[in-house]
Parts: C-alpha cells; sequence; structure tokens
C-alpha cells in the first residue's frame, strides 16, 4: 500500500485515490497545505494497485527521443489572447476537443471561491475559467476517473495540468492508449502550496478591502513582458496590480520557498514527455521571429502524431511559425531542472502557520527602497518600450558576474 515516508516522493496526483478498488484512500492536507494520501488500514486488502499507478514510484529516467514538431503560436482572437498568459495555444486546442463533441478538464476556481480545482467543461464559452496561470497546486478530486467514463463513453477528452498530473493520469489508464485522449503538460517552474495563497488573500483583504472579483497570477495590466499579479475588486478604485518585484506571493514563489516537497526533485523534467502537446511562454519573441508581436506568444512543442493532427487543424484558429524543436527548447531550465530548496523554507512554513497573514508577509517580504526602486525601474522600462533590451543587458552582466566567480 501507498505510505508516504519521504515527502518528495508524492506529487499529489491522486491516481493512488483514483485506482483504489475499496475506496480505502483519501487525500489529508499537511502542515504546508499540501494533499497526500492517507489508507484506511483496516478496509485496505493489499492488492498493490495504488503503488503500481503511481507516477513517481514508476517514473522512467531515461529521456527517450522521440519525433517531435515544435511551433511559436498565437490566437488569432485578440480577446482571447489578452486574456491567456501568452499567447492562447491552449484555448484554441480546447476548442477543438468541444467542437468534437468533447469535454475538457483543467485547473480553474471552484465558483464563488478563490480554491483552484480541476474542473470538466463543455461549452467554450467557459473555457475563460482556465485561462491565464494559476501558481498553486489545483485539486483533482476524482477527476481521473471522470475522464475515463468519458473515454469509456466514447467522448473526446482533453485533459491539462503539470507533467505529474499528466502521468498520474497515464499511469492511472495503465499506459493505455486512446485515440480520443488528448494530453496536455505546461513547462512548469514548481506548484505553490494553497495555503500560502490562502494566507495572501487574507492579508490582501484586510490591507485592501472591498470584495475581490478576480485573481490572476500573470495579468497582461501592464502588458506580456512585465506581466503583473492583479487583484479586481469591485470596487474599481481597489484594483491591485503589482510585477514579480513587489508582489509577495510571486516573490516567495520565485524565491522556491513555497513549493511542493517534490518538486524540488521532480522526476518529469525532461523534453521527450507522454503528452500529446507541451505548451509554454515564448521570451524573447524576437530571438525566433519577427513575423509575430510581443503580447504573448506560446511555444508548442508536439509530442504525438495526434498532436500534430490537431495542430495543423488549427491553422485557421492560430497563427504558427515552425521553430526546429531543438532551438525551442535550447536553455528552457524550467523544462529540464528542478528548483533548489530555499534553505529558509522550513522557517517560512512555520511563520505561514503562526503569524497573523499581513504580519508574515510583511516580514517575508518588507517593501525596502530597493524592492521599490527595482519596482520603478523595471515598470519605468516598460512605459518607455526598452524593457526586454534592459532586461538582455542585465542578464549578460549577471552571466559575466557569475562566469567569473
Amino acid at each position: 500500500m501507498i505510505e508516504i515516508q519521504d515527502k518528495k516522493k508524492c506529487c499529489g496526483c491522486t491516481a493512488c485515490l483514483s485506482a483504489c478498488p475499496k475506496q480505502c484512500i483519501r487525500m489529508t492536507e499537511d502542515e504546508e497545505g499540501f494533499l497526500y494520501p492517507s489508507v484506511d488500514k483496516d478496509v485496505c486488502v493489499d492488492c498493490g494497485l495504488c503503488e503500481k499507478v503511481c507516477p513517481i514510484l514508476n517514473a522512467e529516467d531515461e529521456d527517450v527521443p522521440h519525433e517531435q514538431q515544435g511551433f511559436l503560436v498565437q490566437h488569432k482572437d485578440e480577446r482571447i489572447r489578452k486574456e491567456s498568459t501568452s499567447g492562447g495555444a491552449f484555448t484554441a486546442i480546447a476548442t477543438w476537443v468541444i467542437r468534437q463533441g468533447g469535454v475538457v478538464f483543467g485547473a480553474g476556481y471552484r465558483e464563488g471561491t478563490f480554491i483552484v480545482e480541476h474542473q470538466a467543461v463543455e461549452r467554450e464559452e467557459d473555457l475563460r475559467i482556465f485561462r491565464n496561470s494559476k501558481y498553486v497546486q489545483s485539486r483533482l478530486g476524482n477527476t481521473f476517473r471522470l475522464v475515463q467514463n468519458y473515454l469509456k463513453a466514447e467522448r473526446w477528452v482533453c485533459f491539462s495540468g503539470t507533467p505529474c498530473q499528466v502521468e498520474g493520469l497515464r499511469h492511472y489508464l495503465h499506459g493505455r492508449e486512446y485515440e480520443k485522449l488528448v494530453c496536455v503538460d505546461l513547462v512548469c517552474r514548481g506548484i505553490p502550496s494553497p495555503r500560502i495563497l490562502t494566507r495572501y488573500i487574507e492579508a490582501q483583504q484586510q490591507m485592501i478591502g472591498g470584495e475581490f472579483t478576480n485573481i490572476l497570477f500573470r495579468d497582461k495590466y501592464y502588458g506580456y513582458h512585465y506581466s503583473s499579479f492583479s487583484i479586481y475588486n469591485k470596487e474599481k478604485e481597489k484594483d491591485y496590480h503589482k510585477g514579480i518585484d513587489s508582489n509577495a506571493y510571486l516573490r516567495a514563489f520565485f524565491d522556491n520557498l513555497s513549493d511542493r516537497p517534490s518538486c524540488y526533485d521532480c522526476r518529469f523534467k525532461k523534453r521527450y514527455r507522454h503528452s500529446d502537446l507541451t505548451l509554454w511562454d515564448c521570451f524573447p519573441i524576437e530571438k525566433f521571429t519577427k513575423q509575430l508581436d510581443g503580447n504573448g506568444t506560446t511555444r508548442v512543442l508536439v509530442q504525438s502524431g495526434k498532436g500534430a493532427r490537431i495542430m495543423k487543424e488549427l491553422e485557421d484558429e492560430l497563427r504558427q511559425i515552425p521553430v526546429n524543436p531543438d532551438k525551442l527548447t535550447e536553455n528552457v531550465r524550467e523544462m529540464f531542472k528542478p528548483v533548489p530548496v530555499n534553505p529558509k523554507r522550513a522557517e517560512f512554513f512555520q511563520d505561514c502557520n503562526t503569524m497573523v497573514p499581513v504580519d508574515f508577509f510583511q516580514k517575508w517580504f518588507p517593501l525596502t527602497w530597493k524592492v521599490r526602486l527595482n519596482a520603478f525601474v523595471r515598470l519605468t522600462c516598460h512605459r518607455l518600450g526598452i524593457y526586454m533590451l534592459a532586461k538582455r543587458m542585465f542578464m549578460k552582466v549577471y552571466t559575466r558576474r557569475d562566469e567569473r566567480r
């Protein structure tokens, strides 16, 4: 039976829960806000199925090459692209599946809350709930069982998620290749704790007030190159927009403080994946082409013949620029390398559980004059249209300094 001794060896995908014939596994939240399987040993018959479907216990260490295609993609509907984190590729893929009479599973807010969970959508207009990245681990619940039920009913199904979630689904389905299953995985840096997001919202609610209507982790309020964490309020004057430089939640994420333990030893960081399509941002677009603008572009790595067919059928929906997969994936650290553990992570979570939310975030991410200056410089560069140029110059200096050390 599944027994989690080392939390780095559980990604919380729910494959074990979904596969259990006795339904004696439930997902239990730990002190960091992450879900782990807990087995009712009085009911368990020790069939071993939970271990057989675990993607981490059965992970392939080798990155085995297979045929791939690469594309830079922008949705032709500018409204959809603006609402999307990057180029709107997933909306086009999901729309294609729905038009085949299918159903789409993705991460969105539970109605009336800011709890992120996987949901099923069958109408094109409802795909908006999946737009914009969710920098928090989504709750999967019984999603895998629902996916299997739809497939058995001969429905098209699109499942999108992190690489570990896609691998979890694949293992739950025992590697069976369903003709009508489309798996879309995202190049993922790491998955932050839902508890940190809850505490952050509590802190912002106390400081801002009003009624929050939407939260976007990668909003294009200032533009694609300088995205912001945005909180939209019923009282418009209380809307909040801050970039990575000054937003506490994003600072925690990019400081590698809030991720799930398995993210620091991720087994799914590889180029050749068991999905049909792999999606991620494109910075900077100028490196690849002058045919697309800088308002949001998705890199698409086609992993299967099914994925290639879908991309071919989306030529009327998407602007597509072919790119050699080697070039497309070159120096994409998030694709190949896990993030390092921040040595202060344990202290961070301890404070999260013991301090008032406002005090907690002010302690860890104070708005010092350096932080404010950094935010001012970045925003000014963006408004002057030189943000990416300034960023490239900074990275060159930073890289040379590291090489001299």
